[in-house]
């Protein structure tokens, strides 16, 4: 089939590698413009960018996908399909109606449509997540789904570890769905969830919590965007991994205290021993080093 292949983030890379490598191999790749990024603020293309170069494949970078730009490049390629994966913008019509839009989604839709699929899942406690083909429609990742796969989430899965499985597990059904052209089933309303972008406050580690619901909010975020824990002198610390203990101390939550050499966050219940931390300024460390030039 005669596909153009629409991503931009890492976690498309390897959807793209895969499609490359079957009879779909895209005709044109549409990714995001670069951007500046970094301390230097240099100019950089998008994963997707780079991946299409090094596979020979036509590449565009239009400000928009709803640009004329684009219409004119799409409408070149004749694609009999056009496949996004992690691509980052809302797509508007005609475009909805102009070409079968194939998306894949790494969650089982209708539970966690949005932004933030995998991020939400681990938090959750979900012990299951999975990838989905989805017909692109006006709504938030609402349309008819051409098939699904489920994967267990591990108890030790980080977002990286999870989405790594995703990645595979969805380009193999995506090639599937390519080969066997299956009629989309419209998703039920029932069930439905949403998996909103990650905030700060996503971010911040809060000793009013469970120690159990934080160690799921630090696998949820290692190592792509990092939790971080507010310290007394109001530093901010990353935290990275981590592991749930038992209370041991008097301590009220919010401290951070010492066990066997180890610091440990004390929570509302149970506490939070932090295993990797990126304190500021400074690269990624155990606790226990951190500990050494911190002492308490």
């Amino acid at each position: 089939m005669r596909t153009v292949f629409l991503g931009t983030s890492w976690f498309a890379v390897a959807v793209l590698e895969r499609l490359a490598a079957s009879p779909h191999r895209p005709v044109l790749v549409v990714t995001r413009p670069d951007r500046p990024r970094g301390r230097g603020r240099r100019l950089t293309p998008p994963p997707v960018a780079q991946a299409a170069r090094s596979l020979a494949i036509e590449l565009a970078q239009p400000e928009s996908i709803n640009s004329s730009k684009a219409h004119q490049w799409l409408a070149a390629a004749q694609p009999e399909a056009v496949c996004v994966c992690a691509f980052g913008a809302l797509i508007k019509e005609p475009l909805l109606t102009q070409y079968p839009m194939l998306n894949l989604h790494p969650s089982l839709l209708p539970r966690w449509r949005g932004a933030a699929p995998i991020e939400r899942a681990i938090m959750a406690g979900d012990e299951a997540t999975g990838v989905s083909i989805m017909r692109v429609n006006a709504g938030l990742d609402s349309g008819p789904v051409y098939a699904q796969r489920t994967e267990p989430i591990r108890p030790e899965d980080t977002y990286g570890s999870l989405a790594e499985r995703l990645q595979v597990q969805g380009a193999e059904v995506l090639v599937e769905v390519l080969d066997e052209r299956p009629e989309p089933v419209d998703q039920p309303e029932e069930g439905a969830t949403y998996a909103d972008k990650i905030t700060a406050e996503d971010r911040r580690l809060d000793p009013m919590r469970l120690a159990a619901e934080l160690e799921r909010q630090v696998r949820a975020l290692a190592p792509h965007i990092g939790a971080y824990l507010e310290l007394g002198d109001g530093a901010r610390m990353g935290v990275l991994g981590a592991a749930v203990r038992d209370p041991e101390g008097p301590e009220a939550p919010g401290a951070v205290a010492v066990r066997d050499g180890r610091p440990v966050l004390v929570c509302r219940q149970g506490e939070l021993e932090l295993v990797s931390v990126k304190p500021a300024g400074r690269g990624l460390m155990s606790g226990e080093d951190w500990l050494r030039g911190h002492p308490m």
